[in-house]
């Protein structure tokens, strides 16, 4: 049974992980959220590496408890993986304005949280190796955005690092990412925040500017 302090304590156990592998290669880490953005310093700090956060936000059935899919910060939508072509097409008939109304917000509350800076530019990951790092994964949403967010990029290799996750989000790994390195798997996952003691996370706002920053430091 694996807990953790805080997500850095997390990021350090994973950055030794790491390390022999990645210390000399030519690698970008892009973190699946804010929290993960905390995990990801101490692995970019020892991996002397780009580190930058790609930003999405969730769109809901409603009243089903079950995700849809979720936007990212190009307004690409994609859907989630684990619900298949019939639930999709039921879920769009139903809900079809709905659905389009959130998928707009959502866009239109990135986009304010981004201001004109942007998160990633899709060519500084170009060539690289790409280890996709989040703070706990219960289900694969942020991954499918993840994977269809770096379509249009070479990449080395795919890497997926996170201290915690479900089982279910094993199997979709595997096939997905050349490489995983995973702390803790649960075949009963409670939430994120319930496997780290502390919980005290900047803001949405403070992780972008945070992160915009070290963007500017490798321009």
């Amino acid at each position: 049974m694996m807990y953790f302090h805080n997500r850095t304590e997390a990021g350090e156990q994973l950055a030794r992980l790491l390390l022999d592998n990645y210390r000399y290669e030519n690698v970008a880490i892009v973190a699946l959220g804010d929290g993960a953005v905390t995990v990801s310093e101490p692995i970019a700090e020892r991996l002397h590496c780009i580190l930058t956060l790609l930003v999405s936000e969730d769109v809901e059935v409603p009243g089903e408890n079950q995700k849809f899919g979720a936007v990212s910060q190009t307004g690409q939508f994609t859907y989630n993986s684990a619900l298949d072509t019939g639930e999709i097409s039921e879920y769009t008939t139903e809900y079809h304005g709905y659905l389009e109304e959130q998928k707009r917000e959502a866009f239109q509350k990135i986009n304010r949280l981004i201001g004109d800076g942007g998160i990633i530019d899709r060519d500084l990951l170009q060539d690289h190796t790409i280890i996709l790092v989040s703070d706990g994964l219960q289900d694969v949403t942020i991954l499918n955005v993840a994977i269809d967010f770096l379509k249009p990029v070479r990449v080395q290799k795919l890497v997926i690092a996170a201290p915690v996750v479900s089982v279910e989000v094993v199997d979709k790994m595997h096939i997905i990412a050349d490489e995983l390195h995973i702390l803790d798997v649960k075949a009963n996952y409670i939430d994120t925040d319930h496997y780290y003691d502390q919980n005290d996370l900047p803001s949405h706002e403070e992780t972008i500017k945070k992160i915009n920053r070290i963007i500017l430091n490798w321009r």
